[in-house]
């Protein structure tokens, strides 16, 4: 017996091409299997596949629902391993969206930490100021969407901390980050609090050099890589949803290991 919910038509598997990109984004986070049928499709947009733009909208929305799911199995409590330092990669992997010859190093001396949103005391903040700050030092592993991994040694002040110092609403959504290498992201505010959440200045006792986001860079236990933004210029703590730069491309926000 032919189901109900098939449609009448066979559709062109080619409708599938303008799409995978996306589909191998969805693949890499896991919210999809390799392989995704074009039957699959069908019943998830419940409409007519040639139409690119319902397909897109459909294929969003399952991002969209991937991010609440993760935000629901947060466990703010729940500790990533740690590993002794005979095994800290150095130097650690570079990565960005441009190679590491057009990184363009900051000026220590005059950076500067500017705050925004929903933050009592919004003075700047200096290399100095953040160094008299309680420090907390962990060894983590870094996951990259694009499938490699290194373990490192990261040192500074946990992001619960300082966003205590300045008068954060911790009830707030996001924490957003502004770059100097103009890559804006953001992240959930439970992942902000999360006790491996630092605003890293050192990497294996050093300071952090220049590729790797001197003078502070993000770096968190509980995302993948791309969500730990490098080189900081700026903090917004804000109910108003930020996205980020991979994001705005249709990565998916959450992406919780």
């Amino acid at each position: 017996m032919k189901s109900l919910f098939r449609p009448m038509r066979r559709p062109d598997p080619a409708i599938l091409d303008n799409h995978r990109p996306l589909l191998r984004r969805l693949e890499r986070r896991g919210l999809i299997r390799a392989g995704f049928s074009l039957g699959a499709l069908t019943l998830l947009t419940g409409c007519n596949v040639t139409d690119n733009e319902a397909v897109g909208t459909a294929l969003h929305a399952m991002s969209a629902w991937n991010d609440r799911v993760q935000g629901w199995l947060f466990n703010p409590n729940k500790l990533a391993p740690e590993y002794p330092a005979t095994m800290v990669m150095k130097p650690p992997r570079f990565n960005a969206y441009y190679d590491i010859e057009d990184v363009k190093p900051v000026d220590g001396d005059t950076w500067r930490l500017e705050l925004a949103g929903l933050i009592e005391q919004k003075r700047p903040w200096t290399r100095q100021d953040l160094a008299a700050l309680p420090q907390r030092d962990e060894i983590i592993r870094h996951i990259c969407v694009e499938g490699w991994d290194y373990i490192g040694e990261w040192s500074g002040v946990p992001l619960r901390t300082f966003l205590e110092r300045v008068g954060a609403d911790l009830r707030a959504k996001y924490v957003a980050f502004r770059t100097a290498d103009d890559y804006p992201s953001s992240i959930d505010m439970a992942t902000a609090l999360h006790p491996q959440t630092l605003l890293a200045t050192t990497y294996a006792g050093q300071t952090l050099p220049d590729p790797f986001g001197y003078p502070l860079r993000l770096r968190t236990s509980t995302k993948l890589g791309f969500k730990n933004p490098k080189w900081i210029t700026a903090i917004e703590v804000t109910n108003t949803y930020p996205g980020g730069y991979w994001e705005s491309l249709g990565y998916n926000w959450q992406s919780s290991l």
